[in-house]
C-alpha cells in the first residue's frame, strides 16, 4: 500500500470517528461482513452513461444519464434525446435552441463521444459493473441499504433516478470499506484468455491513462439462478424495493406477455406474485423451479487528467449513429415529421 493511499484511508477512519454517527458504523460493519460472507467478484462488463462539465456550476462532471446502458451507442442515442427534448421543452432562446440542435445535428450522423452545447461539456462515459459473490452465490441487499420512504407496489410511483446528478468526484469516499475498496480495485484489468487481446490491451491501458477510481452509487436488480450461474433479469434499480417491485411486476403480467405464456402458466405465475407482495421484502423467491434473487450491484468509473473515462476502441456497438426525431425549427422550436 502507498503512503498516500494509507493517508487517505487513515483520513476516512477518523473521519468516520470524528462524526460519531451510530448508522455509519452500522453501515461499515454491513460492509465488513459482506467481505466475509461474499468474499469473491463477479464481473459483468461495461456500462455507459453521460456526464456533463458545466462551468455555470463548477470544474467537476456530473451524471446526466445513469451507466446503465449496455452498448456505447445506446448511451449516445440518449445524449441526442437529452439535448433535443431540452431544446424542445427547456428553452425559448432561439440562439440557445440553435446550439442544441447543432448538437443534435453530430449524434444524429456521428459516433461522438463528446459535444458541447452551450458551454457545457456532454461526454458518453464507461464504467464497469460487478456484484459480489460467495458459496451461496450473489451478494443480496444489506440491511443498511437505502430505502424508500414508502414501501409503495405500485408501477406508476416515481422514484430517484440511479446516479443522477451524482458528483464523479475520486476523493469523496464513503467510509474506510470504500476506500479499501477503491484501492484493492485501482489495478483492475481485465485478464484471461476468455477477453479478446484488444479488449485486454485498452484495458490495461486505462490503469495508466485514467488511475483514479470512482465507485457509483450502489443498484439492485433481479437475477435468475441458471444451469451456469446468475442471469440479469431486469434493468438497475435504485433501491432494493424498486427491484422487488420489477420483480413483482413481472410475475403479475409483463413476463406473460413477453413470453407468451398460456392462461394457465399466466394464472400461476400471477398467484405467485401476490404471494411473493405478500412476504413485504423478501429478497429471493422461486416459482416453477426457477429461484429469482434480488442482487445488489456495484460500479466503478475510471477517471483522469481530463475528466472520466469514455467508450474503449474495443468496445461494442450493434448499430450505429440515426436521427431519432422530428427536425426542429430553432427560431420557435416547431417540428416537422418526416
Amino acid at each position: 500500500m502507498t503512503d498516500d493511499w494509507q493517508q487517505r484511508i487513515d483520513a476516512l477512519q477518523e473521519e468516520l470517528v470524528r462524526r460519531d454517527d451510530p448508522a455509519a458504523w452500522v453501515r461499515e460493519a454491513d460492509a465488513m461482513e459482506a467481505t466475509v460472507r461474499y468474499p469473491r467478484i463477479a464481473l459483468r462488463g461495461p456500462v455507459f452513461g453521460i456526464a456533463a462539465q458545466d462551468p455555470a456550476v463548477g470544474p467537476q462532471w456530473r451524471v446526466v444519464k445513469p451507466l446503465v446502458d449496455g452498448m456505447p451507442q445506446v448511451a449516445r442515442d440518449g445524449l441526442q434525446s437529452h439535448l433535443f427534448f431540452t431544446a424542445k421543452d427547456d428553452t425559448d432562446d432561439p440562439a440557445v435552441r440553435r446550439e442544441l440542435l447543432a448538437a443534435v445535428e453530430v449524434l444524429e450522423r456521428e459516433p461522438a463521444d463528446e459535444v458541447t452545447a452551450c458551454g457545457v461539456r456532454y461526454r458518453v462515459v464507461r464504467g464497469d459493473e460487478f456484484a459480489r459473490m460467495g458459496d451461496d452465490g450473489l451478494e443480496p441487499p444489506r440491511p443498511t441499504d437505502r430505502e424508500p420512504v414508502e414501501r409503495s407496489w405500485d408501477r406508476q410511483t416515481r422514484h430517484t433516478p440511479l446516479d443522477v446528478e451524482f458528483v464523479l468526484d475520486p476523493e469523496h469516499l464513503d467510509g474506510p470499506s470504500a476506500g479499501a475498496l477503491t484501492l484493492g480495485l485501482r489495478d483492475f484489468a481485465y485478464r484471461g484468455s476468455r477477453f479478446p487481446a484488444d479488449v485486454r490491451a485498452d484495458s490495461e491501458r486505462a490503469v495508466t491513462t485514467h488511475p483514479e477510481l470512482v465507485l457509483l452509487p450502489t443498484g439492485f436488480g433481479v437475477v435468475e439462478r441458471g444451469g451456469h450461474g446468475w442471469h440479469p433479469r431486469s434493468t438497475l434499480q435504485p433501491t432494493p424495493h424498486d427491484a422487488r417491485r420489477v420483480l413483482y411486476d413481472g410475475m403479475a403480467e409483463i413476463w406473460a406477455m413477453l413470453y407468451q405464456f398460456d392462461d394457465t402458466k399466466k394464472a400461476r405465475y400471477a398467484r405467485a406474485a401476490e404471494e411473493y407482495r405478500a412476504l413485504g421484502h423478501a429478497d429471493e423467491f422461486e416459482v416453477d423451479g426457477q429461484v429469482f434473487r434480488i442482487c445488489r450491484v456495484e460500479r466503478l468509473l475510471r477517471t483522469g487528467a481530463d475528466g472520466p473515462e469514455m467508450p474503449r476502441a474495443s468496445d461494442v456497438d450493434e448499430y450505429g449513429p440515426m436521427k431519432m426525431h422530428p427536425t426542429m425549427d430553432p427560431l420557435d422550436g416547431s417540428l416537422t415529421h418526416e
